[in-house]
């Protein structure tokens, strides 16, 4: 099976965020992928890993040893990997992960996903970069990228290389496809 990185918020969230990112480090173990992350356990992140964890699954947290404890770090994880720069934490992240999937998050979280997604379209990797948003939590940023679209700074084919999933079984179904 393949290994996903799941990017998501470690900071404070309201319960439905909490339940999805468990939800999805669940059914992602159930088939059998291999969950990255970056590596900490409390929040969504926690959430995630935990649940792959109880449900069998295999996780591998990356961390940068500056927030080993700001963010608590999952001591749990089956692989934690201590970086010393958060550029190598991403450049770990990407190289062990088959397909991406960001769930809702902050600053830290969209600029994983923004990165991630541009070197993409730029041709730098193949991977599928999954947006998954049930919530609609980020249909002003989805209307936003429309809007630079229209006026010539996003082309079709950047927008068509962001899948947006509206489930947790579609975020993975577009996660694994190749």
């Amino acid at each position: 099976m393949s290994a996903i990185c799941v990017y998501c918020a470690s900071g404070p969230v309201e319960q439905r965020f909490l339940d999805l990112a468990a939800d999805l480090g669940a059914a992602l173990a159930t088939a059998g992928h291999t969950v990255v992350s970056g590596g900490g356990n409390i929040s969504m992140m926690g959430a995630l890993a935990e649940s792959a964890r109880a449900a069998g699954g295999t996780t591998v947290g990356i961390i940068p040893r500056a927030l080993m404890e700001r963010e608590v770090a999952d001591l749990g994880a089956d692989e934690l990997v201590v970086t010393e720069t958060m550029r190598e934490r991403k450049r770990l992240m990407d190289d062990r992960a088959d397909g991406f999937i960001t769930l809702p998050g902050g600053i830290g979280t969209l600029e994983e996903l923004f990165e991630t997604w541009t070197a993409g379209y730029l041709g730098m990797h193949d991977k599928p970069v999954v947006l998954l948003d049930p919530f609609e939590f980020y249909a002003p940023l989805l209307g936003w990228l429309s809007d630079l679209r229209g006026q010539g700074f996003v082309s079709r084919n950047a927008l068509d290389r962001l899948l947006v999933a509206e489930s947790v079984p579609m975020a993975i179904r577009f996660a694994t496809a190749r």
